[in-house]
């Protein structure tokens, strides 16, 4: 089996940048058809998002979506619930670390009203990911997933299902790559790179390879530590800009590291970032659609009507 890879990452230098909330202000939604389901999420205490599933009948459990993660992933406190039939060990590549990690089998992953069959989970510990489980790209990839900061909900809709683009003001191509969405068209002060949106980490971070394009500066030395419980010392600094399509992010915090899961993506030796929540709730909402291979981004009405505002990570947009 060919190893899996993981970019979900706890805080240590999640706390590095004291972030302040932005509350926008209301806009009007986008309304989603019947055959879209929408359910409220739950935020852990690591500020990501988590929503309710039910595993052979047995829960609910608390899992966080994590659009960085190859694999849907349980915890030992999932594991020490039921009986689960072994699959043997797999290999698991984190953002420090790579591990021999145990591998079983869920016949029933009930997210919503929606069944998936027959996945191959890792049994990762809890307090390595800060939630029950983590459903990842091998559940997502029939979906199209809408993510609304504002009202703190997820609208999960199928892959055959009618689809709106109403209400955001981008939308960007992407290309798929190990199941992964990877937004090729974007630049980091002026320099291309590959951005990777993912909802399982808090903070950005980036690989040596952009540090070095553009020269970054190390604003501090900070620690973080991978679902295998392994830590990695990354430096912090600030890029003047992040453009994607026709979005710009200023003074952008990133956290620059050498992290296996860029190589199991083939993407070491080419400037790449990992897009995290503290940038993502910038936007009232986010959808990405895996069949279409397309990022939407919704923004705040404030940001339409005057171009720009302070974002939680002390720039602008």
């Amino acid at each position: 089996m060919n190893p899996l890879w993981m970019t979900t990452v706890l805080p240590g230098l999640l706390t590095a940048s004291a972030l302040q909330e932005v509350q926008p202000k209301p806009i009007a939604p986008d309304l989603a058809d019947a055959n879209t389901e929408i359910i409220t999420l739950d935020e852990d205490r690591h500020d990501r998002m988590t929503i309710p599933v039910t595993i052979d009948g047995v829960g609910p459990f608390n899992f966080m979506i994590d659009t960085g993660s190859q694999a849907t992933a349980i915890t030992n406190i999932v594991y020490d619930q039921m009986t689960l039939p072994s699959l043997g060990t797999a290999t698991l590549v984190g953002m420090a670390s790579r591990r021999q990690v145990e591998l079983v089998e869920l016949d029933r992953l009930k997210v919503g009203s929606r069944t998936i069959h027959n996945l191959a989970a890792p049994v990762l510990q809890r307090n390595h990911v800060g939630a029950d489980g983590i459903i990842g790209l091998d559940t997502l990839q029939d979906f199209r997933v809408l993510f609304d900061f504002r009202k703190e909900t997820i609208a999960v809709a199928d892959v055959e299902d009618k689809r709106s683009n109403r209400g955001f003001e981008i939308v960007v191509r992407a290309r798929h790559k190990l199941g992964q969405l990877l937004i090729t068209d974007a630049y980091v002060e002026g320099v291309k790179a590959t951005v990777i949106i993912d909802t399982g980490a808090q903070a950005t971070l980036g690989n040596l390879a952009l540090r070095e394009r553009i020269r970054a500066r190390r604003a501090a030395e900070v620690k973080t530590t991978d679902v295998n419980g392994v830590s990695i010392m990354g430096e912090l600094s600030y890029a003047r800009t992040l453009r994607i399509e026709g979005l710009e992010l200023r003074g952008v915090p990133i956290t620059y590291a050498d992290a296996p899961a860029f190589e199991a993506l083939g993407l070491q030796d080419k400037p790449v970032l990992s897009l995290g929540m503290q940038h993502l709730k910038v936007f009232d909402r986010i959808a990405i659609d895996f069949s279409e291979r397309r990022v939407l981004f919704d923004l705040p009405r404030r940001l339409r009507q005057r171009g720009v505002t302070q974002s939680p990570m002390g720039g602008r947009l």
